[in-house]
């Protein structure tokens, strides 16, 4: 067999395999959703499932957002305090003596506590935008706030408690 047609061969099976490959990804089923998040849920962001589990007016919905901004300002400036503390714990690696760490490793988690704390300083303030009709709701969306807010969603949302 010349090279010529070996490489013919070659080429022609390299092509279908891509081929393959393509149809494949255009053509399979997309990934199933989280059980227990309804589809439509599943796309909206924490924003607007709140706005849609708490059934907030425009009024709210607009004081909301202004709690959004301040909550997001206010996890970023510590998310970069953590990063700059990661960095210099680190760099403390250099030396021999690592006499830094013990205050750094303290310093985090002071700053992750922080940031517990205006998480759950958001949501008591979102708390407060509730209206008496809406509180049962609101006590429903917190059987699920571990959930939403996680980065890993593992488990599902707690079914709610039976009345």
């Amino acid at each position: 067999m010349s090279k010529i047609k070996l490489l013919s061969i070659a080429v022609i099976g390299l092509l279908a395999i891509n081929i393959a490959v393509v149809g494949f990804l255009l053509l399979r089923k997309p990934p199933m959703p989280p059980k227990g998040i309804p589809q439509a849920e599943e796309k909206k962001g924490p924003k607007q499932i709140i706005i849609d589990k708490l059934q907030f007016d425009k009024e709210q919905v607009t004081l909301y957002e202004s709690l959004i901004v301040e909550h997001r300002e206010s996890v970023k400036a510590l998310k970069n305090s953590i990063s700059d503390t990661k960095n210099n714990l680190y760099q403390s690696l250099k030396t021999e003596t690592f006499t830094d760490k013990d205050s750094l490793i303290n310093l985090l988690s002071a700053l992750q506590k922080r940031i517990e704390t205006v998480h759950y300083e958001h949501f008591a303030q979102i708390k407060k935008l509730c209206k008496p009709g809406q509180m049962e709701n609101f006590n429903e969306l917190t059987n699920e706030l571990a959930f939403y807010f996680t980065t890993e969603k593992k488990a599902e949302p707690p079914p709610p408690p039976d009345n």
